[in-house]
């Protein structure tokens, strides 16, 4: 685990193969419980290539100095993303 908020990362390495590629982070809030926004890609064995990409949050606790993973929520597709932006939108707008 980390200790370091910026060190914090969900690339996954199996067999000398990256199976979660992380392409970007944005770290949306620091402190005792951190939460990051990532945009990353998953490995198709398969098909032997990396999928579209997705993202995901994530809130890591902090304790004995190591950021320890406690909830996590994967947007599905695309047009997920977007409907999360656009309801938020909706919502900042209107206060």
């Amino acid at each position: 685990m980390a200790e370091n908020v910026d060190d914090i990362t969900i690339n996954y390495e199996e067999d000398g193969t990256v199976i979660v590629k992380e392409l970007d982070k944005v770290i949306l809030s620091k402190g005792a419980w951190t939460t990051i926004l990532f945009r990353y890609q998953q490995y198709n064995r398969s098909k032997e290539e990396y999928g579209a990409d997705a993202y995901t949050i994530r809130r890591y606790q902090k304790r004995n100095g190591q950021y320890l993973p406690k909830s996590k929520f994967n947007i599905s597709s695309e047009a997920q993303a977007k409907k999360i932006i656009e309801a938020l939108n909706k919502w900042i707008e209107q206060d």
